[in-house]
């Protein structure tokens, strides 16, 4: 098993400013924009990123969520052992309030379909949009495109795209993983 580098703590780094920068760029004082975080990867890319915009950015009042998808994922019944949910913590109304989807790895398109019909469970939104860290956009199997990327990384099927966090891993990192 070999790996290689996709982004080191320092690329993490300019790629989540620049990732908080287009947020501003769209949704100004983010007073009509929630961030949620998908569970469980999506919500330490969604706590980054509300915490940059918050101290570096000075934007006032984000409204952050996670959102656990665990039970509309249209697999959860085919595995052999009991799936463990996680919390969804979703404190806001999202009736008519524009949506960003945060997750840190954008493959087949199916945790994003599974959170598109988990999120009408609190409301309709205006608008949804998606931002991820890592696009690996030759692997879909729906038809779901994010607004904002961090990185596209053409791999193939028997590579998987590991994201370490500081918070859940003692490092910011993205490796690109040979089985």
């Amino acid at each position: 098993m070999s790996q290689k580098v996709l982004l080191n703590s320092k690329e993490v780094n300019i790629t989540l400013h620049r990732l908080a920068c287009q947020l501003i760029e769209n949704h100004d004082n983010f007073s009509e924009t929630v961030l949620i975080g998908i569970q469980p990867r999506g919500k330490f890319l969604a706590d980054r990123l509300a915490s940059m915009l918050t101290e570096d950015y000075k934007i006032k009042n984000i409204q952050l969520g996670h959102l656990d998808i665990t039970f509309f994922r249209d697999d959860f019944r085919r595995g052999d052992k009991p799936l463990a949910a996680n919390t969804t913590e979703i404190d806001f109304i999202v009736e008519g309030k524009n949506v960003v989807f945060i997750d840190d790895v954008l493959y087949t398109g199916r945790s994003i379909r599974s959170a598109l019909t988990a999120i009408q469970s609190f409301g309709r939104p205006n608008n949804i949009e998606l931002l991820t860290l890592i696009d690996r956009r030759f692997s879909r199997h729906l038809p779901i495109q994010p607004n904002y990327k961090g990185r596209q990384v053409d791999a193939i099927d028997h590579q998987k795209v590991k994201v370490n966090w500081m918070e859940n891993g003692g490092e910011d990192a993205v490796y690109l993983i040979d089985k």
